[in-house]
């Protein structure tokens, strides 16, 4: 999620953005009680697509459809072998990447506490050539904003944002995800708003495995030496959340690379997932989610913007959450791609994934993701998101929503 910086150019008052900044976050609200009711306290400080199914466990029930075994057989993967360690084969000939073959059955019990901390940030970097194409179009680089540590405890604060962590070829991995709302289950979505690269590869790669959504992660904010001793409950406060689908833009499948790539303007991504113990919704288990605002606003019109996350790269350890308001400016990376977010913050890798939120109407809403961003870490940028988003999103809720 990082990149190397861009050519210098003006930059905006940094006293006028941190009043604009305190007035966001004012109105910004991110709790169940917060988004449908008053609760001034806390609102204070808060804040064209492809799909892919897997199937659940056995001894964590694994039960991976006839079809799809057929379709993994062809790659040379034995099912019955996968969660015993067989999706650690990261073989290019057998990393699936075609939507239709995603695979991520439940492996009980994977994803425990001392695994979660040795997770690295996935990072994107996009070089200055790139950051610059088209200079024209975009807005001078906005003057960095200090990411502010969210209130504990989280599921009070920011209860829909929360960490996902998934396996990659280079070792165990994490991004940030949001809990969003379901228009086809009204007030049981299991859905998640994430970026493209926090769950495929891109351009030449494949889907990433074991990918896992905890909300409201180490909830009390303890450090790495609390967390020695915590209660599973304050690591894990809702649970892990296994993804059983997964959906990105064709745009970050056919164009996303390790520098973020074409494929940056398409950066998004919704998981349907599922508890690993439990049977209750996402939604009602956490006791909220947000909608999504797919009108795409120019950047000067959109008012301001937070966005929210979990920093893993230095100096952070991605243990805590943390956020930015700020006005959004343009980043064009090409006269051919879609224009993108871009907002001043410090926060580094591992915040991708994590959503950006605006007001609309007295509701908050997500409006954007954390994509990219340089490598000293001043700025961030993220994806428009307008009629190929929406098309993500509808075809995930109509198809899998109830699943």
């Amino acid at each position: 999620m990082r990149s190397t910086r861009t050519s210098a150019a003006p930059r905006r008052g940094r006293r006028d953005r941190l009043v604009a900044a305190a007035g966001l976050a004012a109105a910004l609200a991110l709790t169940a009680t917060a988004c449908g009711g008053s609760g001034e306290d806390r609102a204070a400080d808060k804040p064209g697509a492809t799909a892919s199914r897997s199937g659940d466990g056995a001894d964590a029930g694994l039960a991976i459809p006839s079809d799809l075994a057929d379709r993994l057989k062809d790659h040379g993967i034995d099912v019955d072998e996968w969660k015993k360690g067989g999706w650690q084969d990261w073989d290019k000939d057998k990393w699936l990447s075609a939507a239709k073959d995603f695979v991520n059955p439940v492996i009980e019990g994977l994803w425990k506490p001392e695994r979660m901390q040795s997770a690295e940030a996935a990072d994107k970097t996009i070089s200055t050539k790139d950051a610059s194409a088209d200079a024209g179009v975009s807005d001078p680089e906005p003057a960095p904003v200090e990411a502010a540590a969210e209130r504990t405890p989280y599921h009070d604060n920011a209860a829909p944002v929360g960490k996902i962590f998934f396996d990659s070829p280079e070792g165990h991995m994490v991004c940030s995800g949001t809990v969003i709302k379901d228009v086809n289950n009204p007030g049981r979505s299991n859905l998640v708003w994430t970026a493209g690269h926090c769950v495929h590869a891109g351009a030449g790669g494949g889907w990433y495995r074991n990918i896992v959504f905890v909300p409201a992660y180490n909830d009390l904010g303890k450090s790495e030496a609390e967390l020695g001793g915590a209660a599973p409950a304050e690591i894990a406060p809702y649970g892990n959340w296994w993804a059983d689908w997964a959906s990105t833009s064709n745009g970050w499948i056919e164009g996303g690379s390790e520098t973020g790539g074409s494929g940056a303007a398409h950066d998004y991504a919704v998981l349907h997932v599922r508890p690993e113990q439990g049977a209750k919704s996402l939604e009602e288990t956490v006791g909220a989610a947000l909608d999504v605002d797919f009108s795409a606003p120019a950047a000067a019109e959109a008012g301001k913007m937070g966005a929210w996350g979990y920093p893993a790269a230095a100096p952070y350890n991605g243990l805590k959450m943390f956020k930015c308001v700020d006005q959004p400016g343009r980043l064009s990376l090409s006269p051919s791609l879609p224009t993108m977010y871009r907002i001043g913050c410090t926060m580094t890798g591992g915040s991708s994934g994590g959503g950006w939120f605006r007001v609309v109407d007295g509701e908050t809403k997500l409006v954007s993701n954390t994509s990219i961003g340089p490598v000293d870490n001043t700025w961030l940028a993220g994806p428009q998101l307008g009629r190929d988003a929406r098309t993500l999103y509808e075809n995930m809720s109509k198809t899998y929503g109830d699943r």
